[in-house]
């Protein structure tokens, strides 16, 4: 191996040509920058060190003939430390590439990680010089050749989408037919066992939690903890290899493919959490593992007033610096990266506010937006908003642009609201039911701009919204300071668990309930995986640190967990099957070209339209909606289009509602009805009235006699 040659400014990073690598990093303040080669991941010491003495536009680059992949490598950068004026440089400390493709090396915690003397007075205007080559995380250079074969994206339309939102590990760990080597794995995600259950389930697209190489934190390290959602994320190139079957870092890379290219053939797709926000470096006082040693100042948002601290609107110490071009550019590398050679299909962007904040307020025209609306790559992919963050005027449920889905707050609280029994929550949730255009059509978005949802990752799991009032979150050994305080009043009876089967009924009728509301409404569902295998994790609502059976979805069904699985894949086939449940265009009460009637009308129990008194009165929880499918006239499609009435109903006595009146060679036939977690009888039919009983939804499909 020869000293290193002048290379190239692009691409970013480390990158193989099969006669050596080229390395290229940016760092527009550094004074010098050195390459440092480890031979091993336990290497105390790095075998070799080079300088990158060309530097083209702020980025420091250098090629080495005979590099090959598996090369485990890190950067020294020199420079000013002077945090007054937003500098963190400190060549002690070997920092990782940020567009490394894969980690060979994973953080091993000490005090000198950090770039100041941990304890000292001066906290961190002082300097620490102690070297941590033995314990910063390294990059690990890649032959990102890989087999596609006759991979595809299935491209599912947004208004046909379900999505499922899971943890890899999370997922697999405990299932008791995958192979005992692959669970918790990329690997066994692909599996035949889970492919089947998602593909029986009827999900169309799965939602990764991150995989980005994520840190587990100093303070949950010590305290026997983990970081198991992965919100910390320490490389946006790089996927986490601890879910990787294999030990080589290049095989996480491969097994992420592998996964993927199974899922295509199941004709799911792959969205991808991804967390731009913030980065595991945390605030002043965080460790040095990368982008702050880089160019602190280009990196992240330092406050105008003192430098030396980060403007926070993540509540995690730190925020990237969204007006700077090259943090645009990492974002942009990153996410091109993950659908060219990953070929995944779209991404739910963490605290997606803060992404748009230019100078303070979030911005609807931030360049952010511009840049990835006019990118032929990543505008055509699903892209999904968290709509806030923890910053003043963050909560932006409704105002992203157009092009973009948000997880979408309001709905999940009106359908918690209303099926809680508060009162006036029917407007609201009518609102909901039906795609909400008051929060995404006055600027020409479309229903699937709502990411309906009841349940997520954060926050009670379905089986515990209906168990618990309290949070219950004692093994986060916080004193139950941590996870949102809901005092949720489900009149569920007992706390937590009990053997009162009047208890047991109401909980089982209200997860269907909520799982009926969530995928008979307009706009495109997700569920949270696990809560369809009716998961618990024990009352607690904040399980981030928490990588045990506390998260594990558990396979072992009961019977009444496995006929509340099959309530839910019946549920999704009836959304499935029902074009009037996936418009494609907002419903405004508008005739029905080849109809008589509206394509979407709400009743009262009375059997009559709402009126103003009806929607105004306090207490109501009870009403109708009759959804007529526009396409199916349209496309003259079937004898009549298709004609779906749903009844909803909220109080906890029987409410007989009159039904809408048909044509003499009419009928309206029962689909499902949530009193009952068995398939209705085929020979069932509705009359007059029909009885609907306390806390429950019916669905009801107009037919020919």
């Amino acid at each position: 191996m020869s000293n290193v040659q002048i290379g190239s400014p692009y691409p970013l990073g480390a990158t193989w040509d099969g006669l050596g690598v080229n390395f290229a990093l940016f760092s527009e303040s550094a004074t010098r920058v050195e390459l440092c080669l480890f031979d091993h991941p336990d290497a105390t010491h790095e075998s070799a060190r080079f300088e990158l003495r060309e530097q083209t536009d702020q980025v420091w680059h250098g090629y080495l003939p005979g590099i090959q992949p598996g090369q485990l490598y890190g950067y020294r950068v020199h420079g000013p430390y002077d945090p007054s004026a937003g500098h963190r440089f400190n060549p002690a400390k070997v920092t990782l590439d940020p567009y490394a493709k894969a980690i060979g090396r994973v953080t091993r915690w000490g005090d000198e990680n950090f770039g100041y003397t941990v304890g000292n007075p001066a906290e961190d205007l002082a300097r620490d010089d102690r070297d941590n080559a033995a314990t910063a995380p390294l990059a690990a250079v890649i032959d990102p050749a890989f087999t596609w074969g006759d991979d595809r994206p299935p491209k599912t339309p947004w208004h046909d989408t379900i999505i499922y939102e899971t943890h890899v590990k999370g997922l697999t760990i405990q299932h008791p037919e995958v192979p005992e080597s692959l669970r918790g794995t990329y690997l066994g995600l692909a599996s035949q066992p889970v492919i089947r259950h998602l593909k029986g389930l009827g999900v169309t697209a799965v939602e990764l939690m991150p995989v980005h190489h994520h840190v587990i934190e100093r303070h949950l390290v010590d305290r026997g903890l983990s970081n198991y959602w992965g919100y910390s994320t320490l490389s946006y190139f790089a996927p986490d290899a601890r879910y990787a079957a294999s030990t080589s870092p290049a095989d996480a890379v491969r097994e992420f493919k592998i996964m993927v290219r199974a899922l295509h053939a199941a004709g799911m797709e792959v969205i991808l959490d991804v967390v731009y926000n913030h980065t595991a470096e945390g605030n002043h006082l965080g460790p040095t593992l990368s982008l702050r040693g880089i160019d602190n100042a280009a990196y992240y948002r330092v406050s105008a007033e003192d430098r030396r601290y980060y403007v926070d609107f993540t509540g995690c110490g730190n925020t990237l610096d969204m007006t700077h071009p090259h943090v645009l550019q990492l974002i942009m590398d990153s996410l091109r990266y993950w659908i060219l050679e990953m070929h995944v299909d779209g991404f739910r962007f963490d605290l997606a506010s803060a992404l748009a904040r230019e100078l303070f307020a979030v911005n609807r025209l931030a360049a952010f937006f511009d840049i990835i609306h006019q990118d032929p790559v990543i505008s055509q992919v699903k892209l999904i908003a968290e709509p806030w963050d923890l910053g003043d005027g963050g909560y932006q449920v409704g105002n992203f642009p157009v092009r973009w889905a948000e997880w979408n707050g309001k709905y999940r609280d009106a359908v918690r609201g209303f099926w809680r029994g508060d009162g006036g929550a029917v407007s609201e949730l009518a609102t909901r039911l039906a795609g909400s255009a008051d929060l995404y059509g006055h600027s020409g978005r479309l229903p699937y701009a709502s990411i309906n949802f009841i349940t997520a990752h954060d926050g009670f799991t379905l089986q515990d919204l209906v168990s618990y009032n309290e949070k219950h979150n004692e093994a986060n050994l916080e004193n139950g300071a941590d996870g949102e305080n809901h005092n949720l009043s489900w009149n569920c009876g007992a706390e937590g668990p009990t053997d009162d089967p009047a208890i047991l009924a109401l909980r089982e009728r209200q997860k269907r309930n909520l799982l009926a509301t969530l995928l008979f409404s307009q706009g495109v569902p997700m569920i949270r995986g696990g809560d369809e295998l009716s998961q618990t994790q024990r009352g607690n609502n904040n399980a981030y640190c928490q990588d045990n059976e506390i998260s594990w979805t558990n396979w072992n069904l009961t019977p009444e967990q496995a006929r509340f699985l099959e309530f839910c894949r019946r549920v999704i086939r009836i959304r499935q099957e029902s074009t009037a449940l996936r418009p494609r265009r907002f419903l405004h009460g508008n005739r029905v070209r080849g109809s008589d009637i509206k394509d979407i009308t709400w009743f009262a129990p009375s059997g009559k339209e709402m009126t103003e008194h009806d929607w105004n009165q306090p207490m109501a929880r009870c009403l109708g909606v009759r959804l007529v499918s526009e396409e199916d006239a349209e496309n003259g499609t079937g004898d009549t289009p298709n004609t779906l009435l749903l009844l909803f109903n909220a109080y906890h006595e029987p409410v007989p509602f009159r039904l809408p009146a048909l044509g003499s060679e009419e009928r309206w036939e029962l689909l499902l009805d949530t009193i009952d977690d068995r398939a209705p009888l085929k020979s069932r039919r509705a009359t007059v009235r029909y009885p609907l009983e306390a806390r429950s939804v019916v669905v009801l499909r107009r037919r020919k006699l």
